[in-house]
């Protein structure tokens, strides 16, 4: 593997990348957005072409653990696909925790200014099964991480199982959006994936804190782990999912690298990585 640095964005948690714009969230809610024509920098800092914060942060923040762009849009003629962010711990030590849900915007740019309208939140409904989703109630991070492979359409969810020492991985396959229910509560369109939708599930090796996530190439790609830290090292692994394994892990401090992963995600056939710091790489599996 090789892997270069690049460049320098904002700091913070995953992010996604779609027609030449990188956009990278935070888990309060904001967003720098970046043109990937710029981010080839030698390592130095690249000023954002715009930042802004997601739609109705005050009634639902995701953490943005992990942050894709799916295959479907809001509405015809619409640049940008529907943005799904997830909520993640963000409401760990409230009583609603919110474990299991996705937040979906619609995204739209004028010029260099950007803006989202939430539109939606998908669930997994069977959060608490333990024969399921979590293992035990002393799982540690409960809460999931997504991704959507773009090129199938299948929505993987994946959850870090503490009693099992493994993560296991679920393929469902969305209903189209606009067909979802609208919810009472925050009048966005609603959809709870039940045991009944789930296309398969298997299990891999512990994931150790799990951070961003993309699919590529039938593929998911998920980062994990902590700065500097023996419990909890930096790392990325790579799980096949027609083979249903783990394919690679790769502990980033080999490599130099021991800072928090956050980011990850393709575009034009190059993978993009960056940490919690802002540290943009490329990376060649």
């Amino acid at each position: 593997m090789k892997i270069n640095l690049i460049s320098k964005i904002k700091l913070g948690q995953d992010g996604a990348i779609w027609n030449g714009y990188l956009f990278r969230f935070d888990s309060d809610g904001s967003c720098g957005v970046y043109s990937m024509d710029k981010v080839h920098a030698n390592g130095e800092p690249v000023e954002a072409l715009s930042t802004f914060y997601l739609d109705r942060i005050d009634e639902l923040r995701p953490h943005s653990n992990a942050v894709v762009f799916s295959n479907e849009y809001y509405a015809e003629g619409d640049e940008f696909p529907l943005l799904y962010s997830n909520v993640y711990n963000n409401y760990a030590a409230s009583p609603r925790k919110l474990k299991g849900v996705c937040l979906v915007y619609r995204l739209v740019r004028n010029g260099n200014e950007f803006e989202t309208t939430l539109v939606g939140m998908v669930e997994i409904g069977f959060v608490d099964d333990y024969t399921l989703w979590g293992s035990c109630d002393e799982d540690v991070r409960p809460f999931g991480n997504f991704a959507i492979d773009r090129d199938t359409g299948l929505y993987w969810a994946f959850n870090m199982r503490d009693k099992a020492e493994s993560s296991r991985y679920f393929s469902f396959r969305l209903p189209p959006f606009a067909e979802w229910q609208t919810d009472d509560e925050f009048g966005i369109k609603h959809t709870v994936l039940t045991p009944e939708d789930i296309i398969e599930y298997f299990d891999v090796p512990y994931h150790n804190y799990v951070q961003g996530a993309c699919a590529y190439g039938g593929k998911v790609y998920s980062t994990e782990g902590f700065t500097n830290s023996q419990k909890a090292p930096a790392a990325i692994r790579v799980i096949s999912c027609d083979e249903k394994r783990e394919e690679l892990c790769v502990r980033l401090a080999d490599y130099g690298i021991d800072i928090e992963p956050e980011l990850i995600d393709f575009y034009k056939g190059v993978c993009y990585y960056s940490d919690n710091l802002g540290n943009l790489y490329t990376i060649e599996f």
